[in-house]
């Protein structure tokens, strides 16, 4: 740091506001630390400054998804990175894969760098593990999940009222005979879905008892296999909502594979890549994931800011998107 004040011509205290983003330098005099410091290759220690800065802050956050591999969970990393990125913080990023283990793990090494706040896809039954951090002050925002055992910032989908506009879609096209297709029934999110899916059909006079529910399918190849076994069966359904994006993917793939894509409606909860280049296009309760992102990346900077007020749960709102398969009419004839 010396060395990049003495190319600058200007003292320590000045290249160390630069670096640390404090106010009231100059456009100026930033431009020149920062050619200096370009030119000397000077990369500051976080770790050492964080021990002379008044705020004890690391400038970085700890973003736990569900899995990297789910175009969900990528869209909301990008928008908390943008976020973060504005105010020159980094994000330190780490999957969930749905392992209650694997979540306290992550959580446990994100701790450990020190970082400033937390944004946490959860699936462990409670998060109590949290509350000695949180009474630290800590921020921490959950994303997708609610949490259970503390209290804290959420922002969330609102899963139910989705999955129950999905249903209430399929039925206004003739549909009777509905099947469910979702993820493991531990997953709140899939809790909510399937809640919706059934209520809708109650509201509509047809009786839950009857639809098939098939859950825990986590991926592609369980979703295809479980929708198989749906056609096996003596009378298969008309209409499939699919409660997660991976598992419309594998509906997809089967409906495809027994050439019924044409004659049986589909609606999914989360947008599919590509899906609207398919024929039918792939009719979605769409997610706002880069909403979701943005928003809980606010409120851990609004909370490091000094926000004090009581803990909110931010509701994002889905929207039906209509590509052709969701309005796949009921065709008797086809059966």
């Amino acid at each position: 740091m010396r060395h990049v004040a003495t190319l600058a011509g200007v003292g320590v205290k000045t290249v160390s506001r630069v670096i640390n983003g404090e106010p009231n330098v100059s456009a100026a005099t930033i431009e020149r630390v920062l050619k200096a410091a370009r030119s000397l290759d000077y990369e500051p220690d976080l770790h050492a400054g964080n021990l002379r800065r008044a705020d004890g802050r690391t400038r970085t956050l700890g973003l736990l998804v569900g899995s990297v591999d789910n175009p969900f969970a990528g869209a909301v990393h990008r928008a908390v990175e943008d976020a973060a990125l504005a105010r020159g913080v980094a994000v330190f990023a780490s999957s969930l894969d749905d392992d209650p283990e694997r979540e306290q793990a992550a959580v446990s090494a994100f701790l450990r760098r020190r970082v400033d706040g937390l944004i946490l896809t959860t699936v462990s039954e409670d998060q109590a593990y949290l509350a000695p951090e949180l009474r630290r002050g800590t921020p921490v925002v959950f994303v997708d999940r609610q949490p259970a055992g503390v209290t804290s910032d959420s922002v969330v989908s609102d899963n139910t009222a989705g999955a129950a506009v999905a249903t209430r879609h399929l039925i206004a096209h003739g549909h009777r005979r509905l099947a469910y297709l979702g993820d493991r029934h531990d997953i709140r999110t899939a809790q909510e879905r399937r809640r919706g899916f059934l209520d809708e059909l109650g509201r509509a006079g047809i009786a839950t008892g009857d639809a098939p529910v098939v859950e825990g399918l986590h991926d592609e190849e369980t979703a295809r296999q479980a929708t198989l076994a749906l056609f096996e069966a003596d009378d298969p359904p008309t209409a499939i909502f699919s409660a997660q994006n991976l598992v419309t993917i594998g509906v997809i793939r089967a409906l495809r594979e027994l050439g019924r894509h044409l004659d049986t409606a589909l609606v999914g909860f989360d947008d599919v890549p590509l899906g609207d280049l398919l024929v039918p296009g792939v009719t979605v309760v769409a997610q706002d994931p880069h909403a979701i992102g943005r928003i809980a990346a606010e409120r851990v900077f609004a909370r490091l800011d000094g926000d004090e007020s009581s803990a909110r749960r931010t509701i994002v709102p889905t929207r039906l998107i209509e590509r052709g398969s969701g309005e796949l009419p009921h065709r008797a004839s086809a059966r």
